[in-house]
């Protein structure tokens, strides 16, 4: 595997199981409507990876971008809501083409660890142009850099238990230690910022921002951050 993306395009094991598969995508749609403005809202899920649950967001403000650099998940996605009139399934590169001050909130949920810096500036720049002045982007699953594997692996192991898959979540977590993920993760890396850093980032990147107390999803040690663009 080359990169990132063509790993998630892949088929992986990361999710152990479809109850896994299904509590996931639940809770991060619960966590971007925790964070809607308002029903009017236009919205962009940047690196939407499955969204499963999707149309539940959707139901909930006026209209919902749903962004995904992998082809056959993008495709897997755009026909899971062929029907669903508030949602478009776009590429980064239409993302890219997107009129300017068109949007009320941008998140990006686990998807700045996959990207070098300069990506990461240079996307900044893309939705800071895309929102609207007090429109609001949402950074969430941040890794800090003490963070470790270990850490992420008990917190899935506590997130299975209480939602009814641990003995699949254990032999996933075999699994994936014997998978081509622990070796794309060490020739690719992945980017970890520690607080202050994305902080100054987002400020440099024209936001003003602040951390928020709950990350996205079930590893807490993780970070989330608010950032707005100035009216």
């Amino acid at each position: 595997m080359k990169d990132w993306v063509s790993f998630w395009d892949s088929d992986h094991s990361i999710y152990v199981n479809a109850r896994h598969f299904d509590v996931h995508y639940r809770g991060i749609a619960a966590d971007i409507i925790r964070l809607l403005p308002s029903a009017e809202a236009r919205v962009l899920d940047h690196g939407c990876g499955e969204a499963l649950h999707a149309d539940a967001v959707a139901a909930k403000c006026a209209g919902l971008f749903l962004c995904e650099a992998a082809p056959t998940v993008r495709a897997r996605v755009a026909a899971r809501f062929a029907d669903e009139p508030k949602i478009r399934v776009i590429g980064p590169e239409e993302v890219e083409r997107l009129p300017a001050a068109c949007l009320d909130l941008v998140v990006a949920n686990s998807l700045v660890q996959y990207l070098k810096r300069g990506e990461l500036e240079a996307l900044l720049a893309t939705w800071r142009r895309v929102l609207k002045p007090g429109g609001k982007l949402v950074i969430a699953d941040v890794i800090g850099s003490k963070q470790s594997a270990l850490a992420a692996a008990i917190a899935l192991v506590r997130f299975a238990a209480a939602n009814g898959f641990l003995i699949a979540a254990c032999f996933g977590l075999v699994r994936t230690t014997f998978s081509r993920y622990p070796k794309l993760r060490s020739a690719l890396g992945l980017a970890r910022y520690d607080e202050r850093e994305m902080l100054d980032l987002l400020r440099k990147g024209g936001f003003s921002p602040k951390r928020l107390a709950r990350n996205f999803g079930h590893n807490q040690q993780r970070m989330a951050f608010e950032a707005i663009k100035p009216a």
